[in-house]
């Protein structure tokens, strides 16, 4: 059982933050070209997370407790020098959703003429919903077979709120990629395949699979394995996505 499964979902829900406390920057990348399909863009990462994922590879900042690592007037000031030269930019964390000034801070980013990209695992279902519109991509994690998502994120029923944001996304009409990081130890490849196939069934189009790297993990547990899919499980999913992308390990 994970260590923090007697946690319950809705006791995370609700982050204390003063509605006027400016994003909450726990990291910056200025240049990526991986995070945001196509585009050339910067990331934020945001300070904060309800869930405890055993992979996670930044749990230096679930925390919300510390610092920021810099001022969002200083993310402002370089896009400001940026504009031009970069496409987007992408709010990842952590869980960026968590913090109640990202919709302002979507504003900011949006009246300097970029687009906007959210990596998120949809913890706050309606807070997403209101989101939605002013994003142009985003790249939704699912953990596992919503049921069995508190193995993974130490949270019960912490699916039930992913299984909600992930209707809200498929309704909005918003590009995105749906991916699932693969461990054997957290996701079997028979699981993988009855969840695969539930998510086809719910709209999803584009999927991606990410083999578990250990680099930033803290689960010690977690140690690198091969994945648990043969060149049959693999077929399987190429099969059933219009687009299925595989990222290796290394």
């Amino acid at each position: 059982m994970p260590r923090f499964a007697s946690l319950h979902a809705s006791h995370l829900y609700a982050p204390p933050d003063r509605v006027e406390e400016p994003l909450r920057v726990a990291g910056f990348t200025p240049l990526s070209t991986t995070d945001f399909p196509g585009q050339l863009a910067a990331v934020v990462f945001v300070q904060g997370c309800a869930w405890r994922c055993r992979y996670c590879h930044n749990p230096e900042i679930q925390a919300r407790l510390e610092p920021p690592l810099m001022p969002w007037q200083a993310v402002l000031n370089f896009l400001d020098r940026r504009q031009g030269l970069l496409d987007a930019v992408v709010f990842c964390g952590g869980e960026p959703t968590v913090d109640r000034s990202l919709g302002r801070a979507i504003d900011d980013v949006r009246q300097r003429g970029f687009k906007v990209g959210l990596h998120t695992a949809g913890i706050y279902p309606d807070r997403l919903r209101q989101l939605l519109p002013k994003i142009d991509w985003v790249g939704f994690d699912v953990k596992a077979p919503f049921a069995d998502y508190a193995e993974t994120t130490g949270v019960r029923d912490s699916g039930t709120p992913a299984r909600q944001s992930l209707d809200y996304l498929l309704a909005s009409g918003v590009e995105h990629e749906v991916r699932t990081t693969l461990h054997p130890s957290l996701l079997s490849s028979v699981n993988l395949a009855s969840m695969a196939t539930a998510l086809r069934q719910q709209g999803v189009a584009t999927f991606a699979l990410q083999e578990f790297r250990a680099h930033g993990c803290s689960d010690t547990l977690l140690e690198p394995m091969p994945p648990p899919l043969d060149d049959a499980g693999i077929d399987h999913l190429q099969k059933l996505f219009p687009t299925f992308i595989l990222r290796r390990a290394s």
